[in-house]
């Protein structure tokens, strides 16, 4: 029997994509912002439209085997997750403000609905195409 991809894993998938998309059209406009992306991945020393495309890269990239149900798709948005989740708590408590405290919670939601649903990942019976 063939089961369908979770509708949270394309939810979770396709939230990567639009932010990846929004990075990307923010490197051609006057975008400002009191912490800009570097700060909010913990490198406020990369200048940041190389961060912008790095984030935007990557976001693609873990989006994509996510989407796909690959293991290491899987485990690119656990580490992701992970790492973003401990820079969020530490700029938190340095700043006691959003944006961080969203980004942790995000973080969180992420990683507690990935390990849900590791069985999904790199199993044969799954549909991974809507028709």
């Amino acid at each position: 029997m063939l089961k369908e991809r979770p509708l949270g894993i394309m939810l979770i998938g396709y939230f990567y994509i639009l932010g990846a998309v929004v990075l990307i059209i923010t490197l051609f406009t006057n975008a400002s912002e009191q912490f800009g992306i570097a700060v909010r991945f913990g490198v406020p020393n990369v200048p940041e439209n190389i961060m912008r495309v790095l984030v935007a890269i990557i976001s693609l990239i873990v989006s994509y085997g996510y989407l796909k149900l690959k293991k290491w798709g899987y485990w690119f948005m656990i580490i992701n997750s992970l790492y973003f989740l401990v820079v969020s708590i530490g700029l938190a408590l340095q700043y006691n403000q959003q944006p961080f405290i969203g980004n942790g919670i995000w973080s969180i939601i992420v990683l507690i609905y990935t390990l849900s649903k590791r069985n999904f990942f790199n199993n044969k019976n799954v549909t991974v195409c809507h028709s």
